[in-house]
């Protein structure tokens, strides 16, 4: 009875939480909170809820309701949902969550809002995927630092057609031939507030020098080194700290396992390609796998889904079709059998993981006329977030169709007047992405809400 009531009372919870919603439903939340507010007021049994329903951030933004196409009764996340179950249920349970994407991933801004709302309701398990974007050569999250004195890595990123170095689960990869090499990991004190960690997985390539602590508190670090590959030639150490830590300081060694004989750096190619940090704790890892640039395409090998199925995703968000609608010979056929082609592969490799596609946001190309440059709006945004939708209808899987949510046609004006839209006109600014962040988390939440109201509320 207390079970059904703590569920009862979740579902009222959720729906108080107003946003766009993913399971269809023509049920209107306008009046919910007030309503809320008095039941509870009434009611003296009901639990403890997860949060104060005045701590949601405010939506500058209007919202629209976008629906979640599917050809079953039920959701597609349903499988997901049931995992969330059992979270609640047990405190040793941890869910992982990978969010795939382009430059609007890679950033952080997003993805970043959505992990951290999450942990909010379901539990922080530790901050999770981290990479080496900065030794990439590019733009890095702001809640996390990689470092590395060597300088002169060679990069590869998945979207190159020839990478200069091998390229991991987190799209990129640096390598290197050197005698030491040091990697410093660091949570930002304050945009990495909440992601201390005590074990830390690092994934290098078969060839790589392994590495061991070094500095204060190395003495407090055990190290798990893989004997075997994992996948392809992937090997994933694991570092046991003995207490949580914002800091992981960690030296190559090129002595061989188990003798005192050191190697060669010659006999070394030194690839590494991104950390998995948990904390030891119940709840969700979110990994946040952006690359800059990067499309359907670049994702569709089934050697790389073999290598992101390392991470073991319950649930997997892909928010891609931006860089496709810039092609000078973009064509929407070609794009829906793009998108076709990288679910149904994935569907193969990863067949227990619940897929959420994104549409992209309404965005402007900047073009010259009359020698000068200004902006028009990109007719084929609206073509690439019809063909996503048209996908997740022919293939079953739920669909978060960001481009209504936001607006839709010429709802770029209202963006960049609330200074949420970047200057370039295909970005968004920090705040901008929190927005959407935030806006999916509602959406999220309302299709949970809706799973507990068709499985667990009997009259």
């Amino acid at each position: 009875m207390m079970k059904q009531k703590q569920y009862i009372t979740n579902l009222f919870f959720l729906l108080c939480l107003s946003g766009t919603i993913l399971c269809l439903s023509s049920f209107s939340m306008a009046n919910i909170p007030a309503f809320l507010q008095e039941w509870i007021e009434g009611e003296e049994t009901i639990p403890v809820l997860p949060f104060e329903v005045d701590s949601l951030a405010p939506v500058t933004i209007p919202m629209i309701d976008s629906l979640c196409i599917f050809d079953d009764p039920e959701c597609s996340l349903d499988s997901f949902f049931r995992e969330l179950d059992r979270l609640l249920e047990r405190k040793d349970t941890v869910i992982n969550i990978v969010h795939l994407g382009d430059s609007h991933i890679q950033a952080g801004y997003f993805s970043g809002r959505m992990m951290r709302r999450l942990h909010e309701v379901f539990g922080n398990a530790g901050r999770g995927w981290i990479a080496p974007f900065k030794l990439c050569k590019t733009n890095e999250p702001d809640d996390y630092f990689i470092k590395s004195v060597v300088q002169g890595w060679n990069t590869g990123r998945i979207i190159q057609q020839n990478p200069k170095a091998p390229v991991g689960l987190g799209g990129i990869g640096i390598q290197i031939v050197s005698p030491s090499i040091n990697l410093d990991v660091v949570i930002g004190p304050v945009n990495g507030a909440g992601y201390t960690f005590n074990q830390a997985v690092l994934y290098r390539s078969e060839g790589s020098m392994p590495m061991l602590p070094v500095g204060t508190f190395r003495d407090s670090v055990r190290v798990s080194f893989s004997d075997t590959t994992i996948q392809s030639t992937i090997l994933a150490d694991t570092f046991h700290i003995s207490c949580l830590t914002d800091t992981l300081l960690i030296q190559s060694t090129r002595r061989k396992q188990g003798t005192d004989t050191l190697l060669p750096a010659s006999a070394f190619s030194n690839s590494y390609y991104g950390f998995n940090l948990m904390n030891g704790g119940s709840g969700i890892l979110y990994h946040s796998i952006g690359v800059n640039g990067a499309m359907f395409t670049h994702y569709t090998s089934r050697e790389y889904l073999r290598q992101l199925a390392l991470l073991k995703p319950s649930l997997l968000i892909i928010s891609l079709g931006t860089n496709e609608s810039f092609g000078r010979r973009f064509n929407s056929a070609g794009f829906t059998e793009q998108v076709r082609d990288f679910v149904r592969l994935l569907k193969q490799e990863l067949p227990h993981t619940a897929i959420l596609l994104t549409t992209p946001a309404e965005c402007y190309k900047r073009v010259t006329v009359n020698k000068k440059r200004t902006y028009v709006r990109n007719e084929y945004i609206e073509q690439v977030a019809k063909a996503i939708v048209q996908v997740a209808h022919e293939e079953g899987i739920s669909c978060w169709d960001l481009y209504s949510v936001t607006g839709g046609k010429n709802s770029y004006r209202k963006w960049f007047d609330k200074k949420l839209f970047g200057s370039d006109r295909i970005h968004f600014t920090k705040e901008g992405y929190y927005e959407q962040g935030e806006l999916l988390f509602r959406a999220f939440i309302k299709s949970y809400n809706e799973y507990i109201n068709r499985t667990h509320v009997t009259s």
